[in-house]
């Protein structure tokens, strides 16, 4: 089987592809796909805890450590411990962590419409229901198991 005959190629070169992108946009602003992301899945208002981040983002904790810590350093978001409960550190934007949010909500907004005006939403819908089912098949078995 040659490697553009399987699924995975083909998800894994148009991630390749936008990953690629949005670095190459994001390095204009002194950011990476990884910083807007992140950036991205903080509440803007109430802060986000620092052990919800990861899943949140569908990653594992120890994956977003120095993220957090590089975020920290470069004036991004700042920590504070939550006022409800004590235990709890809580993950707030800074005015440029804000800037760099509202970069990357119109980098992707601006991709996304791109990729609207150039693939009928029929076709983009479909591709959802292919990926919402991959997804499912994934997660509900192990694919290896034949058991």
């Amino acid at each position: 089987m040659k490697p553009e005959e399987t699924i995975d190629f083909h998800i894994r070169w148009a991630w390749f592809n936008i990953s690629r992108m949005y670095n190459l946009e994001a390095a204009r602003y002194g950011g990476s796909m990884a910083i807007g992301y992140t950036l991205l899945n903080i509440d803007t208002k109430e802060g986000t805890p620092s052990t919800k981040l990861a899943p949140k983002m569908g990653l594992e904790s120890r994956s977003l450590t120095r993220m957090i810590k590089s975020l920290e350093e470069k004036g991004m978001i700042y920590k504070k411990v939550d006022e409800v409960d004590r235990r709890m550190v809580r993950l707030f934007l800074t005015e440029l962590g804000k800037d760099m949010r509202n970069q990357a909500i119109l980098t992707v907004h601006n991709f996304n419409e791109k990729i609207q005006n150039e693939i009928p939403q029929e076709d983009l819908d479909k591709t959802f229901e292919v990926l919402g089912k991959l997804n499912q098949i994934i997660d509900k078995n192990n694919i290896f198991n034949n058991n």
